[in-house]
């Protein structure tokens, strides 16, 4: 195992062979932030401890969510999962909500703020014409300072025109433009999932290898009075992030 002062160690353990020993293993080390360099389980002469090739157990462990690999940098222990209800149509719960109930601390950093022209499907949504403008936020979200999702926000200009000099760090967009308006994002409709590969800007922005799988989620937003307020286009880590349906 290394930390990150590069003090290296190594310990050695015997396990029964039983069911979920490499998750408890591995959330033992997750819970200490150690990063794993390798793994090496060897047989014995007890028949109830079987013998796992160091390749079988780290996959293992990267299938079911405990590790991560990050090409040319190594193994490394996942963080907790965030896990999310998805109910679509249903009452929209922010990120800031969410992290609380998981028991983490949200966080955000305002990459890009400008103001972009319509397009057809935020045309249709927005009820605009196609001389409408929009405002786009893209954020970086964090749970407990780690990369969990990219935010890219669209609104109608005219009416929220005043997140152009806002400060949309570390804050929760939903109170923000509950402030600004009075609504709040309330239900949601049209949402779609599905899996994607991390571009060369995202693994950067996100701290991946390129073509890392993501979680790609489209939402439209409503208000409280079912009025269309903003579409949310989100890129989530998977390995962070859990969608329970």
């Amino acid at each position: 195992m290394e930390q990150n002062n590069n003090t290296r160690r190594v310990i050695s353990l015997l396990v029964d062979n039983s069911n979920g020993v490499l998750a408890r293993i591995s959330s033992l080390f997750c819970r200490r932030g150690f990063n794993i360099d390798s793994l090496t389980v060897s047989a014995t002469n007890d028949p109830s401890v079987s013998r796992i090739t160091v390749r079988r157990a780290v996959e293992e462990l990267c299938a079911e969510g405990y590790l991560v690999k990050m090409q040319g940098r190594g193994t490394f222990v996942s963080k907790p999962r965030i896990h999310r209800k998805f109910t679509s149509g249903r009452g929209a719960a922010s990120f800031t909500e969410i992290c609380k109930e998981n028991g983490m601390v949200p966080g955000a950093r305002l990459l890009n703020r400008q103001i972009v022209p319509v397009r057809k499907d935020e045309e249709a949504f927005f009820h605009v014409g196609p001389e409408a403008l929009l405002i786009y936020i893209q954020r970086l979200r964090t749970a407990d300072g780690q990369p969990v999702f990219l935010e890219n926000l669209f609104l109608p200009y005219e009416p929220y025109k005043s997140l152009m000099s806002e400060n949309l760090n570390d804050v929760s967009m939903f109170d923000t433009i509950e402030r600004i308006s009075g609504l709040r994002p309330a239900t949601t409709s049209c949402q779609r999932i599905e899996a994607v590969r991390a571009s060369a800007e995202q693994a950067q922005l996100l701290n991946l290898s390129l073509g890392e799988p993501l979680l790609y989620l489209n939402a439209y937003f409503h208000d409280q009075y079912d009025h269309p307020l903003c579409i949310g286009r989100q890129y989530y880590i998977g390995s962070r992030y859990m969608f329970e349906f």
